[in-house]
């Protein structure tokens, strides 16, 4: 419990994924990144209840074996590429509710895709949330500076390089406003967010600035991106 609130975590992991098939049970490290997940739920003594929201039964015998429970499956129109994950973090919230016959005030929703993520990382996020009157709370990260709007291009009609933004292009990054981008790794809602409102960041979503580099995996280079931050920490400016 966090101050006498129950606190129910949230892995989600469908098994169709299409840029790395079967992704949920990569390695990264020796760890699948389903294990990831669990690994780090692990170290948070206040998570009350942690589950793995599945329609995979390959995925679902995975999170058992690093102690994640799987008290139901995900529905099959939870499971697509369309399906949002608002809708996904309120079917498990309210099948879980119903599966332990118990409340939960708050919930982490953890994707297996940032395996590199640490507990401070989550606590921090957590914290946030309670810190003032936030529906929600989510790790973002600075936009590296080649990639702010005033840095990018697109092309017009005729082929022709045009500004993405109504302002002149910046020669210089440094010049540019700091944006902020999500992470992934971690999102803490309370339950009427999720339940009632159906919303995460649309609504009053507190930031948490994570400043070491996010591996957030969706493609093959990624994996093994993550795979170099594990063995080299250092260049991310974490730990593994």
């Amino acid at each position: 419990m966090w101050e006498d609130k129950p606190v129910l975590a949230i892995v989600p992991a469908r098994g169709g994924s299409k840029g790395i098939p079967g992704k949920n049970l990569c390695r990264v490290g020796g760890r699948t990144l389903i294990g990831w997940a669990a690994h780090t739920i692990h170290q948070l003594p206040w998570i009350d209840r942690a589950l793995l929201s599945t329609d995979d039964s390959q995925l679902a015998a995975e999170g058992r074996r690093v102690g994640l429970e799987v008290p139901f499956m995900r529905p099959p129109e939870l499971a697509t590429d369309t399906a949002r994950g608002v809708d996904v973090w309120r079917h498990a919230w309210l099948a879980a509710e119903k599966h332990w016959n118990q409340r939960f005030d708050l919930s982490v929703y953890l994707q297996p895709t940032t395996p590199l993520r640490q507990p401070e990382h989550i606590t921090r996020t957590l914290r946030a949330l309670l810190s003032g009157s936030h529906e929600a709370a989510t790790t973002i990260a600075p936009v590296p500076g080649h990639f702010v709007p005033e840095k990018i291009l697109r092309l017009d009609d005729d082929g022709r390089v045009q500004p993405y933004t109504n302002t002149t292009v910046l020669s210089n990054r440094q010049e540019a406003p700091t944006y902020y981008y999500r992470t992934g790794a971690c999102y803490a809602a309370w339950r009427d967010t999720i339940v009632e409102r159906r919303r995460i960041v649309e609504g009053n979503c507190a930031g948490v600035v994570i400043e070491e580099y996010t591996a957030n995996i969706d493609d093959p280079i990624e994996l093994a991106f993550a795979e170099f931050l594990h063995q080299y920490p250092e260049e991310s400016g974490g730990k593994a």
